[in-house]
This record gives structure tokens, sequence and C-alpha cells, in this order.
């Protein structure tokens, strides 16, 4: 079956001169500096264990590397940018020391840790936030000059469960959009990434009628990052917790390749370049 003409259209992010092919499609996993995530598996409290979490999921193919110190799950506790700073730049500095030639993503809602985490190593911004919960993080992207990768939320964690309500989740998701890459646009961000943001402030159905008109976000001819990794929206379907949702999580990534993601966030990275690997050779 012949891939969409988007899919196979060049699609080049620059990461400080790194230069990210999403024509084929990317895998970006998940390091966690939290004793909080939902997925205990994701969660790694020492720089050294951060590391060696890194060393594994570059041998597997991760081609980003995403790390967060701020726990953004349903309820989260709330701490504060210091923490989140201290708790993070020491992982960045030794992954970078590590392995230099790996990308970077920083997982933060505020500019300063952003900022912070840029100096100290990373490559790419990653706003759960969409630049709603710091009034200078556009401006900071913009200064930075790096990629942005702008996600779709209402609320903080802490409320958001609360604010999962619309009347068309897609086209207010769609909307939103298109008003915040006008803004980033007019900052001066050349580089952006969307993410419907699956989950948060949004229902299990909310999620799951995202998923079935993701192909529709192309028409903003951005690339498209889809983040399902291990999700309620799986598992609450037959039960366990997110430990029993690997098989899920590959379903329905193999669906986000269908519908042109460019962008797999995942906890398991080998079975993500395998789907990967395998949906590339049927086209």
């Amino acid at each position: 079956m012949a891939k969409d003409t988007f899919f196979n259209k060049k699609i080049t992010l620059n990461a400080d001169g790194k230069l990210i092919d999403l024509s084929v499609p990317k895998v970006m996993c998940i390091i966690n500096i939290t004793p909080d995530s939902f997925y205990a598996g994701s969660r790694h409290q020492t720089v050294h264990d951060a590391v060696l979490q890194a060393a594994t999921m570059l041998a597997e193919g991760a081609a980003i590397l995403d790390i967060g110190a701020y726990s953004s799950r349903p309820g989260a506790t709330d701490i504060s940018a210091q923490e989140e700073t201290d708790r993070l730049l020491p992982v960045i500095e030794a992954i970078v020391k590590a392995y230099p030639d790996a990308v970077l993503s920083v997982d933060t809602f505020r500019a300063p840790v952003a900022d912070a985490a840029i100096k100290a190593g990373a490559h790419i911004i990653n706003d759960i936030s969409g630049g709603q919960l710091d009034a200078d993080m556009f401006a900071t992207v913009a200064k930075l000059q790096v990629p942005y990768i702008l996600m779709h939320m209402k609320g903080t964690p802490q409320t958001m469960v609360q604010q999962a309500q619309y009347t068309n989740v897609f086209t207010e998701v769609y909307d939103y959009f298109t008003e915040r890459i006008q803004q980033l646009k007019a900052s001066g961000v050349h580089d952006i990434i969307l993410d419907p943001g699956f989950g948060f402030a949004k229902t299990h159905e909310h999620s799951y009628e995202l998923m079935s008109k993701l192909q529709d976000f192309r028409a903003l001819d951005l690339p498209v990052l889809v983040g399902i990794s291990r999700k309620r929206m799986i598992w609450q379907l037959s039960g366990g917790n997110a430990a029993d949702a690997l098989n899920g999580t590959t379903v329905l990534n193999t669906i986000a390749l269908t519908k042109g993601a460019n962008i797999l966030r995942v906890h398991d990275v080998k079975e993500a370049v395998e789907a990967v690997n395998l949906w590339t050779k049927c086209g």
C-alpha cells in the first residue's frame, strides 16, 4: 500500500546542527527522573540508572531521548522549578558526556528549566502545556532556536481530569494548534512538532476520537508526535495496569503510523522500532 504523500516528503528538524529526518518515522524514548511517573518501569532516580537506560534505548534504536523530571500523570505532586532543575541537569550532563551524538529532548513546561536544560546540552523542548503554563516559553524557544513540541492540554496535571470536557474534541485541538502555531511562528520559532496530548485532559473516548482522526492534523503541514505508550486508554479496555499494556501500545503505534505519525514517544524502544521497520517494509 503506497504511503501518503505527506509522509514521504522531506521533513527535517535541526537540533543544534544534528539533522533529524522525519520522512521515515522516528522513535523517542522516555527517561523519567521522577519517583512517581505512572509507569514504574520508566522511573530512574539516579544519574547512573538514567545513563544505563539511555545506553539501552540508544542501542535499541531510539533516535531521541526525552528526559523529564516532573511527573505529569493525573494528580501528580507539584514540585518547584528548582527541584525539577536539580533532578534534570545532572542527568542531561551525564548523558551528553557519555553519548555526545545523542539527541536529547527536555520534557518541561517551565521556560527557565527549558533554558537551563538546553544550555546543559539538550536539543529539543517538549512542552505538555503548549506554552500555557509559562508565558515566557515561546520567547525562550525562539531565543534558543530549538525544535519545540507543542502539546494540547487543558489545566495542569493536578486539574486536567476535571477539564476533560469538549463539544468536539478534534475541532478544539485543531483550532488550538492553529492559534498556537501562528504565535510560535510570529515569535520566530521554526521547527514545530504537534502532539495531540492523548490522555491529557481527555477521556478515553476523546483520545480514541483523536486517534481516529489523526491523519487530519496533517493539514497543518507539520510533523506529528504520538504518545500513547502504556496509557490507561489502552489497558482500561482489557483490565490490568500499565505493566500489561505493551501489546496494546504496539497496536496503537502501528495504527498511528498508518495515519501519518512521524514520532512515536515510547517506554519500549525495541518494540516500537520493530513496528516502524515492519510498517515501512510494507510500503
